[in-house]
């Protein structure tokens, strides 16, 4: 099994990035205003989080997501994502975001082809939790659908993109 050993500094930093971009690819596709965009944003961190207390999880994504707990994980993230997205619009970030998970699927299949699937379906269960956080289209009491025709269209080429 791969852990941070095997990959080059840039290389983890986008293994780090991963989870966030599974999730903004979403977001971007059909921004949602801040309350949607706050269920989305959770709907990643609660995948994070459920990682840290399963013991069954792959290795390599425990290994990526106790990495994220610390500081230095977490800026290497955070200054990554500015230095990708930074000043993107929302059709930019959608790009940009699932041509780095074409690059995770990439990297992985070289470097950690034991953990590939596993890695890669966790990354698709981000976007499909935060595709299902919040509804489109409704107002300030409901309505709406759970999960737009924009979000089920990234949610295929992010599938497309990991090659599941």
């Amino acid at each position: 099994m791969a852990d941070k050993t095997n990959f080059t500094k840039d290389e983890w930093a986008l293994l780090l990035r991963s989870p966030m971009n599974a999730g903004m690819a979403i977001t971007a596709a059909e921004p949602s205003g801040l309350f949607g965009l706050l269920k989305e944003s959770f709907a990643g961190g609660t995948a994070l989080a459920q990682v840290a207390t399963d013991p069954n999880a792959n290795p390599l994504v425990k290994a990526v997501v106790a990495d994220f707990q610390t500081s230095d994980g977490r800026a290497a993230a955070h200054d990554g994502l500015k230095a990708e997205l930074g000043k993107s619009t929302p059709t930019e970030i959608k790009s940009k975001t699932i041509a780095s998970l074409r690059e995770v699927t990439s990297l992985l299949a070289a470097k950690a082809p034991d953990d590939a699937a596993a890695f890669k379906g966790w990354l698709r269960q981000i976007s499909q939790k935060t595709a299902e956080a919040a509804s489109e289209g409704g107002g300030w009491f409901g309505g709406g659908v759970q999960v737009s025709d924009a979000e089920k269209a990234t949610l295929g080429e992010i599938s497309s993109a990991l090659g599941i």
